[in-house]
């Protein structure tokens, strides 16, 4: 007696790799078009900072504006401006503005941490409006511009190896013949 096997019931075919997982593929898709992204590295490198930079400011929906404003103004490139702003997510926002503020409030000098008690009325947040917004652009200026530059410094070098890592394109073929 034969047996007839579906071959969609088999777990894996044996000719079949198995399938990465999502991620991974995307992922190694995101590196690829790192990868592929025109320019120099130092032109990637600028862009990587002027996102980094603006990514530090408490502007929410103008960071890529200014991140993509910034690096035309330092001829780097738009798109890594545009993607390396994410640094300030909804998973890093409270702390990153929360150590902004306080780099603002230490540069400043001023005394006693204001306490956020009160804040029941429209009036008291008004008053400190002006006091905590000072402070939080002085602090997420100073820290945009050091971690911009850091993030230039650093992605520079790997951007460099990465490139030099790709496989070498050639254009068109030239012809090689000796019997020239």
């Amino acid at each position: 007696m034969t047996t007839i096997t579906d071959a969609s019931r088999s777990p894996q075919s044996p000719m079949r790799k198995p399938a990465k997982p999502r991620w991974k593929r995307q992922m190694r898709y995101l590196y690829w078009r790192f990868l592929r992204l025109q320019g120099s590295p130092e032109h990637l490198a600028r862009g990587l900072a002027s996102g980094v930079f603006s990514g530090c400011f408490p502007l929410f929906g103008f960071q890529i504006i200014i991140g993509v404003g910034v690096a035309t103004v330092v001829r780097g490139n738009r798109i890594t401006a545009a993607a390396a702003t994410w640094i300030s997510n909804p998973f890093t926002y409270v702390p990153l503005f929360a150590f902004n503020y306080q780099i603002g409030h230490w540069l400043l000098g001023s005394g006693p941490m204001p306490s956020f008690q009160d804040l029941d009325t429209l009036r008291s947040w008004m008053d400190m409006g002006t006091e905590v917004s000072s402070r939080l652009l002085l602090g997420s200026t100073t820290v945009g511009l050091i971690t911009g530059v850091g993030s230039y410094y650093l992605s520079l070098p790997l951007i460099r190896r990465m490139r030099s890592r790709r496989p070498f394109t050639a254009g068109p073929k030239q012809n090689l013949d000796v019997d020239n």
